[in-house]
């Protein structure tokens, strides 16, 4: 029974782990977002997955888009469109690490995409929105040195 429950809690905090060095944005299998679009959170108001047909590179990571009118709008602003923190969970951030995120954990807040591990975290992340976005500002530059590495 010890056994098992051991192997419920590594595989719950399993996702939590430190993300691979070299990784400045959170890619899953090399695509951003999980494949989802980044321009749809913002135009959409929700997560659509993207396409391979309409992909492009930045920043190490293929980004995927549902229509070549969000590649081009991302393409010509991609600061605006991509997720804050490289994509990693922003509720990690704000604690000092970076985790993986789920696209249907996420809001946007003053114009800018966050993204969290799961919706259960976004709750605990929404608690303190504006504290918890100025301590992963702090801890931002930190932990993308050292995923860099």
């Amino acid at each position: 029974m010890l056994l098992i429950a051991a192997a419920i809690f590594v595989a719950a905090i399993g996702g939590a782990w430190p993300a691979k060095a070299g990784e400045l944005v959170y890619s899953s299998w090399g695509s951003a977002i999980k494949g989802y679009d980044p321009v749809a959170y913002f135009k959409a108001g929700k997560p659509i997955m993207g396409s391979g047909d309409h992909s492009l590179e930045w920043k190490g990571a293929t980004w995927k888009f549902a229509s070549a009118e969000n590649r081009e709008a991302f393409a010509a602003m991609p600061e605006k469109y991509a997720p804050q923190f490289g994509g990693y969970c922003a509720w990690a951030v704000s604690q000092g690490y970076s985790a993986k995120i789920d696209p249907d954990a996420w809001h946007i807040e003053n114009g800018k995409l966050y993204l969290n591990y799961s919706k259960s975290v976004q709750t605990t992340w929404a608690g303190d929105i504006p504290g918890n976005i100025a301590k992963g500002e702090a801890n931002w530059p930190k932990i993308e040195a050292k995923l860099a590495k």
